[in-house]
């Protein structure tokens, strides 16, 4: 599986936390020993900034951390700190705080995605992402495509991820700009493509009368065999929030497992995306 720059630093912050953990420290006294402040210990336990190797072996020195836990994250640190100028160019339209999760989604071992009434990216038609951006009046839809594209090749790795997905019926049924049969055909005949190629790639639609009472706001589920934290995240119209407490991570999962219960299988969703194309096809109003 591969390893990013992102996932190094997660999985880096993971080890300072237990090491801290288990000298009995906490946060506040880490950032005192160091001269900063508590929010920046966070923000390296959690992996959102890394930290200096210099003040790495004085944090080993004062958990007592041995020789074997020491060198492990020494070289996390000395990988992590490789920059390789991935943001740079159409890249750099990529949102800072969604950037995160594109960096780790190769590295996943299984990603879980919940979606009540849109498409998410990585299963998005091109004919979708074009009418989605214009009908958003983005002035260069050029790199946001790109993007886009470049997202989808994580199903090309060689052990992808198991991706996940559930899509609620009203997804195909509100198209960007309206009701439009020509981009829902298209979208849903991707999809259709995306199932026969991708065996890793499972796809399951929440009919609209399936009895549950309520259905969550979009969510995606990360996991990882690396070392790295599983975590959710959640998309909002001003970012994204990554969360990872254990407590709420379990809240997530159980929400997942009843919508995944509610949910066609994967044989009858082939079935209903086929009747819907037939719908869409036929240009029969939504």
């Amino acid at each position: 599986m591969p390893s990013t720059v992102t996932s190094r630093r997660k999985q880096l912050g993971n080890e300072i936390r237990r090491a801290r953990s288990a000298a009995g420290m906490t946060q506040q006294e880490v950032a005192d020993f160091l001269g900063c402040g508590q929010g920046k210990v966070n923000k390296i336990e959690s992996g959102a900034v890394s930290v200096k190797t210099a003040d790495l072996k004085r944090l080993l020195e004062l958990f007592g951390a041995g020789k074997a836990e020491s060198d492990l994250m020494l070289e996390l640190a000395s990988s992590s700190s490789t920059q390789r100028g991935q943001w740079s160019g159409y890249r750099s339209a990529i949102p800072q705080w969604f950037r995160t999760f594109t960096d780790l989604e190769p590295a996943a071992t299984e990603v879980l995605s919940w979606h009540g009434e849109r498409i998410p990216g990585p299963l998005q038609s091109e004919h979708y992402m074009l009418t989605q951006f214009t009908e958003d009046r983005v002035a260069d839809v050029t790199p946001l495509v790109r993007n886009r594209l470049d997202r989808r090749k994580v199903f090309d790795l060689d052990r992808p991820p198991y991706y996940r997905f559930i899509l609620g019926e009203g997804a195909f049924h509100r198209m960007p700009g309206g009701a439009q049969p020509a981009v829902a055909l298209d979208q849903v005949e991707h999809l259709l493509q995306l199932e026969r190629r991708y065996p890793r790639v499972f796809v399951h639609v929440l009919p609209f009368d399936v009895r549950l009472p309520f259905v969550p706001n979009d969510f995606t589920i990360m996991r990882f065999g690396d070392g790295t934290k599983d975590f959710i995240f959640v998309e909002h119209v001003a970012g994204g929030l990554y969360i990872d407490d254990d407590q709420d991570f379990e809240l997530f999962v159980d929400a997942w497992d009843r919508l995944r219960g509610a949910a066609l299988e994967r044989h009858d969703t082939v079935d209903h995306l086929r009747a819907l194309a037939d719908r869409f096809r036929a240009g029969m109003d939504f």
